[in-house]
Parts: structure tokens; C-alpha cells; sequence
């Protein structure tokens, strides 16, 4: 999913919100965006969060790849090169570990702005964690060596 690397803050729903995730984009990325007229309250933001998202069509890009959900696993490598391949920017991605270890499950894409809203390369650290606070689950950095599994949202629990 899209987001505005330290210069801008922004970042779109992934496609599971709940209410609580939504208030928590806000909290930690839009009132950071909101110093910018154009992103200065919550409509703004979501609003071209959603922009950003249907332009990108990250969903549609995957699909090209043949990169579905499904039972099938994916090579770290693969999901990140074909990303890079397509927009030309290094994508942050981040997975949710399973205690079993064996697998990693796809938990979101970023898509890096500057300011301008022009395309960049993600920064991201070994350490970057994003705690939802759902059933315990948290997204960091996946893993190159480990399976990718990109599970369907309609109606399964990813854990």
C-alpha cells in the first residue's frame, strides 16, 4: 500500500480496516500528513490516501505477476522484484510471523511518495514493527529466506 516516506506521513487503508485501524492511521501518520494544507484533516487525508491507491493499483500489478492469494507460496524475492520491476521504487513489505515459523504471511505492501507525491524507494529498518493489536498478530520485515503466503481476505482468520 501506498505511504509517504518520512517527509509526508501518508498511508492508505489496506484492504481489511476496522474502525480501530483507521483511527490508528490516523493517529500515527495522518496528523503527521495534516501539516500539509492539502492532508489537513481526516477527510484530506483518506481522501488522497484513496487516490494514491486506486492509482497505484498495487492489487492489479500483483495480479499481472500471477501474484494471487492462494494456497500457493511465494519467494520473498519474486512479490519485492516484480514490485520494483513495475514502479521502479524498492516497496517496504511486511509480513506477520506465525509462531510455527515455517511460513510468513503477506501482511501489507508500501509504496513510498515524497512530498511532491512522487514515487521513492521505502526506507525501512530490520526492526520496523507495526503492532494492530489484532488476535496478537503485528507486521515486520519479512523474511527473504522464508516462504510468502498471500492469503484471500473473504472471510478467512489470518491466524
Amino acid at each position: 500500500m501506498p505511504v509517504a516516506n518520512q517527509g509526508l506521513c501518508i498511508k492508505p487503508l489496506t484492504v481489511s480496516v476496522s474502525f480501530l485501524s483507521k483511527k490508528y492511521e490516523w493517529q500515527k501518520h495522518g496528523t503527521c500528513a495534516a501539516k500539509a494544507e492539502s492532508l489537513n484533516s481526516q477527510h484530506k487525508y483518506f481522501g488522497k490516501a484513496l487516490e494514491l491507491y486506486h492509482k497505484l493499483d498495487l492489487d492489479g500489478v500483483m495480479k499481472k505477476c500471477n501474484i494471487v492469494p492462494s494456497e500457493t507460496y511465494y519467494t520473498f524475492d519474486l512479490i519485492e522484484r516484480n514490485i520494483f520491476n513495475f514502479y521502479n521504487v524498492k516497496p517496504k513489505i511486511q509480513c506477520i510471523h506465525p509462531k510455527e515459523g515455517n511460513v510468513q504471511i503477506l501482511g501489507q505492501i508500501e509504496i513510498c511518495f515524497n512530498s511532491d507525491f512522487q514515487l521513492e524507494d521505502c526506507e525501512h529498518s530490520e526492526t520496523d514493527t507495526v503492532n494492530l493489536n489484532v488476535k496478537g498478530a503485528g507486521f515486520s520485515v519479512c523474511d527473504n529466506a522464508t516462504p510468502v503466503y498471500y492469503p484471500s481476505l473473504k472471510g478467512k482468520s489470518l491466524m
